[in-house]
């Protein structure tokens, strides 16, 4: 399962997944740059990270995220998170023209509610969040 993975992350990489993580990037150093941001900054290399490399990690709710983390998600959506997930959906479609691609786009679909509501989330490995099956 490890091999496959690995395969699925390098042909994910060269069709999308460098180009998310660089988008996420920027947004982190925006959020850098306005200093009070930071927090989001943070998350947004968390999630670059985990749409730099996706399959084999999965994301799950952070123990004791509570009305903060809803309120930062709700500022984040406004100011960065609604272009990131229409940057998913645009990188989809191309992807859904091809055979090789389609379960490329529905990965890419998956992963706009992270990019909405990255806060009060942590990136796991599918092992850990199903027990090592």
């Amino acid at each position: 399962m490890k091999l496959f993975n690995l395969l699925l992350n390098i042909v994910w990489l060269v069709f999308c997944g460098i180009w998310m993580a660089i988008a996420y990037t920027i947004a982190a150093l925006i959020c850098f740059v306005l200093i009070i941001t930071i927090p989001f900054g943070i998350a947004s290399l968390r999630i670059a990270g985990f749409v730099l490399w996706p399959f084999g990690r999965t994301t799950v709710e952070r123990p004791g995220a509570g009305a903060a983390s809803f309120i930062g998600n709700v500022i984040w959506v406004i100011f960065a998170g609604w272009w990131l997930a229409l940057a998913h959906l645009v990188t989809s479609i191309p992807l859904f023209v091809s055979i090789i691609g389609i379960p490329f786009g529905w990965a890419n679909l998956k992963l706009i509610p992270i990019s909405l509501m990255p806060l009060g989330r942590e990136v796991v490995s599918t092992d850990e969040r199903f027990g090592g099956r």
